[in-house]
């Protein structure tokens, strides 16, 4: 089976987000859940709101048939992909949505670059992974309104203001709430609505994320995040900030980040549930999803090493968050079929199937609809 390390150096050398504890437990490959789970996840447009980064670096593998195995038995049937990395150039993005391409064309087979909402719907008849492209960070389009509308032309269908960091749009969540959006950023956002370029505000602090949601005149998005009222971190959300998005029609999905705890726990899916349960009460079913942001395939112990000196040059970019000291996925959730498992979690919690769907990917699915209109 591929890992984490494995598929790490098809990246070539994407960061990791955090080290390894010494003692990690693993999952089965083979998720273990009841008959209505898996029905549920059977029958559900599966919709990760964050991962498989860095996609494109796929077609240099060797293990072709496994990878496509994988991806296939996983159940998953669209992704939103990070291109250009976290605080990649525009030369950096181009090349990075030049090999995405080039993966999405070679491997026909198994790939679909998703530029429309009707291409949702052809991947999964298909039976193909549906790839959404998207920058988590503004840094590629440097302080040039022009270049959403390039990208765009080349696929790109979720933009950020902010990585972690302050920028010509806005101001990131490890900056302080005291500034927000800029001029520049308001009318990032007028020419995002304008296209049909999903406005996405996971990494934006309190008054950039508020701000952004009260400018846009189409549903926002926050594809990655936990919440602040179930664990304080500066990469979570506030309830004013949820309930916002939710007003707007927008969805939020919870990520499997070690930022849903507080250090030294290892996140496991009862916290993640914590989170997710809450933002379920705060924005109602029809705007809560799921992204993951963690690895797509297994994690294995060999990655830690590589995780290590990951942890290392995010904290000497500038860009690491408080509590990146632990690895970057959850140990029962150990699967490409972590979905699943969340289902079956929710299930036993007494949620019925038509609210897991929409979790499960109908949510991400019908925002993107929505915007996706120029």
């Amino acid at each position: 089976m591929i890992t984490r390390r494995e598929f790490t150096k098809t990246l070539g050398g994407v960061a990791a987000l955090a080290t390894f504890s010494p003692v990690i437990g693993w999952a089965a490959d083979e998720p273990k859940v009841s008959a209505e789970a898996a029905k549920i996840y059977r029958d559900s447009f599966i919709l990760d709101g964050n991962a498989l980064a860095g996609i494109g670096g796929l077609l240099g593998r060797s293990n072709q048939d496994e990878i496509a195995k994988l991806i296939r038995d996983s159940g998953v049937n669209a992704v939103k992909a990070t291109l250009g990395g976290a605080i990649g150039n525009f030369e950096m993005a181009v090349a990075d949505i030049a090999s995405a391409q080039q993966l999405m064309e070679k491997r026909a087979d198994l790939f679909l670059n998703v530029r429309t909402p009707a291409d949702l719907d052809r991947a999964r008849k298909e039976q193909k992974l549906g790839v959404i492209y998207s920058f988590e960070s503004p840094n590629m389009l440097e302080d040039k309104i022009d270049r959403i509308e390039m990208f765009r032309g080349l696929g790109v269908r979720v933009m950020q203001l902010t990585y972690n960091r302050r920028t010509p749009f806005g101001v990131g969540c490890l900056d302080g709430d005291t500034d927000g959006l800029t001029d520049m950023g308001r009318q990032a956002i007028a020419k995002m609505n304008e296209l049909g370029v999903a406005l996405d505000l996971s990494h934006s602090n309190t008054k950039t994320t508020a701000e952004g949601i009260a400018a846009s005149t189409k549903p926002p998005l926050i594809t990655h995040a936990g919440c602040r009222a179930v664990y304080m971190h500066p990469r979570n959300k506030e309830d004013r900030e949820l309930k916002a998005l939710a007003d707007k029609g927008g969805v939020v999905g919870i990520y499997m980040l070690p930022y849903i705890t507080a250090s030294p726990k290892q996140p496991m899916l009862d916290d993640y549930l914590q989170h997710l349960e809450h933002a379920l009460k705060i924005c109602g079913e029809d705007h809560v999803g799921v992204g993951s942001d963690v690895p797509f395939f297994r994690v294995d112990d060999s990655d830690l090493e590589e995780m290590k000196k990951g942890a290392e040059k995010r904290k000497a970019d500038g860009i690491a968050a408080p509590g990146e000291d632990r690895p970057t996925y959850i140990p029962d959730l150990n699967t490409p079929r972590k979905m699943e498992l969340i289902a079956d979690g929710l299930l036993k919690r007494g949620y019925k199937s038509g609210v897991i769907e929409k979790i499960m990917g109908n949510n991400l699915k019908r925002v993107f609809g929505e915007i996706w209109t120029s």
